[in-house]
């Protein structure tokens, strides 16, 4: 039986805002790396230092070298829905852009974002920020960048799933781009923010993340997603 992302989403709320503990913020550097894998060593399935979220399905999850680097590769079956997080808490407006190289090798079958029952993706790219009301559960602002495989590259969209009005995504990548080629992406995540919540007033937007989460999924379609991601980094400019 498949379970809808709705639940998948709110769990993925509460790892982010529950349980924080105090972290550095970074400064001086002119970029900050987040997921720059120097080998495939893994603890408990995943690369040392991340955490698993299995919502549903196997997980499958791997550090692979590609040429000179180690990137992580995660497959998704007709049942499966997870991903690997971290606590990471760095100020947007100091290191506005967000760096990373992927590539989709399997787009979940008639994918689309817009839809709930079809809101399925081969790679997604979460970052958190400070609540911003209580429940924090519903209040915490979380810019998703996705290789969706219907939507159309650039829209920018509220989560379609229940309670989830303040996850809003950038579809980066679709169908059109060539499935296992590499794509090297640079965003101002900052303008993005501003972007996606202009319904909250710039000055109450927080500026400071708290978590950051790549993730796959294909159980709402029933299909199967492939991918990979490396080289994630924040930049000043």
């Amino acid at each position: 039986m498949k379970t809808n992302k709705s639940s998948f989403i709110f769990l993925y709320l509460v790892i982010f805002v529950l349980g924080l503990s105090g972290t550095t913020l970074f400064a001086g550097d002119d970029k900050v790396i987040v997921a720059g894998f120097a080998s495939d060593r893994m603890e408990k399935e995943v690369p040392s230092g991340w955490e698993l979220k299995k919502y549903d399905g196997t997980p499958v999850v791997s550090l692979e070298k590609v040429e000179d680097k180690f990137c992580l590769h995660m497959i998704s079956d007709s049942e499966s829905s997870f991903g690997i997080r971290k606590e990471f808490k760095i100020n947007v407006e100091e290191y506005p852009f967000l760096n990373w190289r992927w590539k989709a090798v399997k787009l979940p079958e008639g994918g689309d974002v817009r839809k709930t029952e079809t809101d399925d993706q081969a790679i997604q790219i979460y970052v958190a920020f400070t609540a911003i009301g209580r429940p924090k559960r519903l209040n915490t602002p979380v810019v998703g960048y996705i290789w969706d495989n219907e939507a159309p590259r650039e829209l920018m969209v509220a989560s379609s799933q229940p309670l989830c009005g303040k996850i809003r995504y950038v579809v980066v990548r679709n169908k059109e781009d060539k499935p296992g080629e590499w794509y090297t992406e640079k965003r101002n995540l900052y303008e993005d923010y501003k972007k996606l919540f202009k319904d909250i007033e710039e000055d109450k937007l927080p500026v400071t993340t708290t978590g950051i989460q790549f993730s796959i999924n294909s159980q709402n379609t029933g299909s199967e997603g492939e991918g990979y991601i490396c080289d994630v980094y924040f930049s000043k400019d």
